[in-house]
């Protein structure tokens, strides 16, 4: 295997219909699904509405229920399903062997910019 690839775990670590987080050296973590007929799909853990952490979504079919507003994000694209708007970067994942592999270049660099919204109340400043 290239260092292209990172490997993150065995595929028996991720739950069916479940997920497991990536942590990252720099932006906020990766969620890392898998579904009922073993497919594995990587997106940021962030839900492009209210910034929901979708690892603690339920994964159905090819998508995670946002565990907040129950928004359904597509695995393969990351993209809100009708009538919601708004989409979470994936990431490339592979499957080898039993082993689960995330593009390296991507984990470094891919969506480090991004932060999970605050949800609630703004917030003023203080006048004096």
């Amino acid at each position: 295997m290239s260092t292209e690839w990172t490997l993150i775990c065995q595929l028996g670590d991720i739950p069916v219909l479940g997920s497991r987080r990536v942590t990252r050296e720099h932006g906020m973590d990766v969620a890392v699904f898998r579904n009922s007929v073993d497919e594995v799909f990587a997106l940021l853990d962030r839900c492009p509405h209210k910034g929901g952490p979708l690892s603690q979504g339920i994964v159905f079919g090819t998508h995670v229920a946002c565990p907040l507003h129950n928004w359904s994000i597509g695995l393969c694209d990351g993209q809100a399903s009708a009538p919601d708007e708004g989409c979470t970067p994936k990431f490339s994942v592979k499957l080898e062997d039993g082993a689960v592999y995330l593009k390296a270049s991507e984990l470094q660099g891919h969506a480090t910019d991004l932060l999970r919204p605050i949800a609630g109340p703004a917030r003023r400043k203080a006048t004096v």
